[in-house]
């Protein structure tokens, strides 16, 4: 089985080396940005959650904060 996944692989890389640049690098581009899109928002997450279960925003109090004035209404 694994002989079988090795030669496999090598047929994959020597299509891909034998291939010209353009198109080596537009099946890179096709291929490799949707999966590093895909392992940056999950490694976000990841460090969102970690570092909000390890730093935990503490509760605000409303009355200690001062007044705010809303800019959308004309004085």
């Amino acid at each position: 089985m694994l002989d079988a996944i090795a030669q496999w692989w090598d047929g994959v890389e020597l299509w891909l080396a034998q291939l010209p640049f353009p198109f080596q690098f537009a099946l890179l581009m096709v291929v490799l940005l949707p999966l590093s899109l895909g392992a940056a928002r999950l490694i976000d997450r990841v460090v969102d959650n970690a570092s909000s279960r390890f730093n935990p925003v503490p509760p605000v109090d409303p009355s200690a904060e001062p007044d705010r004035v809303d800019a959308s209404t004309p004085s």
